[in-house]
């Protein structure tokens, strides 16, 4: 149960931007700020260009380790270099979703 009001001053810039942001985590205003202020990392909703990019490097990985796992016997060092660049799209996917 919340019942304690606590207010502050900021300028209409700040109000506008702390409104666009608690909207893009997909939280009220209030919410937004009380986990902002006790440090809890706030995430910003994936929107549907998100997903659709997110979903095309998740191909883009997959198709990269097949080509890799194709050409494993054939010519192990492009084999090598297509896995390394799998693992970099691999690694950037786990930052957008821990």
């Amino acid at each position: 149960m919340k019942r304690a009001l606590i207010k502050f001053r900021c300028s209409v810039y700040e109000k506008k931007l702390l409104q666009i942001k608690a909207k893009a985590a997909g939280k009220s205003l209030s919410a937004f700020c009380r986990n902002s202020l006790i440090e809890q990392q706030i995430i910003e909703r994936m929107n549907e260009e998100h997903i659709n990019t997110y979903k095309m490097l998740v191909k883009y990985h997959n198709n990269f380790k097949r080509i890799g796992n194709m050409y494993k016997k054939g010519n192990p060092k492009l084999s090598q270099e297509v896995n390394l660049v799998a693992k970099e799209i691999k690694k950037h996917l786990k930052s957008i979703i821990p």
